[in-house]
This record gives structure tokens, C-alpha cells and sequence, in this order.
């Protein structure tokens, strides 16, 4: 009879664990459906705040929602126990797009690490072994400034192109840049500290998310988001 297998995604994500699990990362799960305090509130994002307007999110009822990221995972951790914490959290996530880069749903997996001490070298060194473990090459890694609510500072991470290494201008994966986005990171902001209990006089900590189709995409060249959920096998069989 024909043997099924893992699908591509699962693979990727059990990887994505099993390299984090080699810093000392231990896997932390939670709920799909929401409050809006984990997912909101607790993130530095009340009911006014603007960048709840870019999340498109799916509303269950007025305070309940479809999680929008995995970070309500790490508020649950920051609540439930006193650091240091050093988690990953894997699963899905859900959000109102729709084209051949994005999905309704999508897989994620964030990092969070909270002790004494904790430095932005910290989260760069963490990222540099993840890349370069994924994709088994020597990539380079870059951080870019940019705005989250919940880290300051924060910034986008982008790796050096693993197809072209830099070396190609007509290269469609990264555009002739030579980079490639990744996903976002930064040191935790004191008031999501606040928000769990946790003393911001004491503690640092950094978190980081990234997108697991993207991380697949980038290592095998799939060039459309949607061929992971259609079940056409001729897809399917390739990984």
C-alpha cells in the first residue's frame, strides 16, 4: 500500500524546534482562541492603539479573538512562572490576508528569553545558529530598525540570500538585494514585563517570530503559499 509521510510544514517546524532545542529552548503551547488581553493588552497594545488596526484580525465576540501570533503564549509563561524563561512557541495563527505570499492561516514559531543580563548580541547569536543550522550554509545576518509594540528596541531580521548569496541581480527570491526578510525581533518592552509581573529593573529579555511557510519557502524554492494546504500530492511527494 502507499505510505504516507510527515508533510513539508510539520517537518520544517519539528526542525525549527529540534535547532532551538540545542540552545536550551523548551516548546510552550496555548490556546488558538484568545482573549484580548493576551493577544492585546498585555502586548502593549490597548483598545486605541493603532497597530491593532494592521493585525486584520478574525473576532470571535467583542474579547475574544482567533490569535493573530503565538506571543500570547509567552504572556502565559511570563504569568505562570518567574524567570528565566527560555521558551519557543510553535503553531497556527490567524489573520486576514489573502495572496500568493500569505495565508488566513498560517504556521509561526516565537522565541522568548527572559533571565539577568540579557543583550540584543544575545538574540543575534541565537538567530545566527538557527539560519545557519536550517540551511546548513555560513549565511550572514542582519537587523534592520524597525517598530513593535511590544519590544524597544525592535527591528526586521533579515538573512543573506541562500540562493544567490548576494552574487545575482536578476535573482527572484531576493530581488538583486542580496537579502531576504525573515521575520521580526527585539528586546522585550518594560511594560509587557509590567503586564505579567515580571521586574523590569531586574530582568531583559528578547523575543523573536518568525513565519514557518516562509522558512520553508526560502529553503525549498515553493513559490506559492497555497501549494502547502491544497493536498495535491504531486506537491506533497516532492518533500
Amino acid at each position: 500500500p502507499h505510505r504516507g509521510h510527515v508533510h513539508l510544514i510539520t517537518q520544517v517546524l519539528e526542525e525549527s524546534e529540534s535547532i532551538f532545542a540545542e540552545l536550551g529552548f523548551s516548546v510552550a503551547e496555548g490556546p488558538q482562541i484568545e482573549t484580548d488581553f493576551h493577544n492585546f493588552e498585555a502586548l502593549a497594545m490597548p483598545a486605541d492603539h493603532p497597530a491593532r488596526d494592521e493585525q486584520d484580525t478574525f473576532y470571535v465576540s467583542d474579547d475574544v479573538v482567533l490569535r493573530t501570533h503565538t506571543s500570547p503564549v509567552q504572556i502565559r509563561t511570563m504569568k505562570r512562572q518567574p524567570p528565566p524563561i527560555k521558551i519557543v512557541a510553535p503553531g497556527q495563527v490567524y489573520r486576514r490576508d489573502d495572496d500568493p505570499t500569505h495565508s488566513p492561516m498560517f504556521t509561526q514559531i516565537e522565541g522568548l528569553l527572559v533571565d539577568e543580563g540579557v543583550r540584543l548580541s544575545d538574540l543575534k547569536g541565537v538567530l545566527l545558529h538557527y539560519v545557519r543550522t536550517f540551511f546548513a550554509m555560513d549565511l550572514a545576518l542582519r537587523f534592520r530598525s524597525s517598530y513593535f509594540p511590544f519590544v524597544e528596541p525592535g527591528c526586521e531580521v533579515d538573512m543573506e540570500c541562500s540562493f544567490c548569496r548576494g552574487k545575482d541581480e536578476s535573482c527572484r527570491v531576493c530581488k538583486g538585494t542580496g537579502w531576504v526578510e525573515i521575520g521580526g525581533a527585539g528586546m522585550v518592552d518594560p511594560d509587557v514585563f509590567a503586564h505579567c509581573g515580571v521586574d523590569s529593573e531586574k530582568y531583559t529579555g528578547f523575543a523573536f517570530g518568525m513565519g514557518i511557510e516562509r522558512m520553508a519557502m526560502l529553503r525549498h524554492g515553493v513559490n506559492d503559499i497555497k501549494f502547502y494546504y491544497e493536498g495535491d500530492l504531486r506537491f506533497l511527494e516532492q518533500f
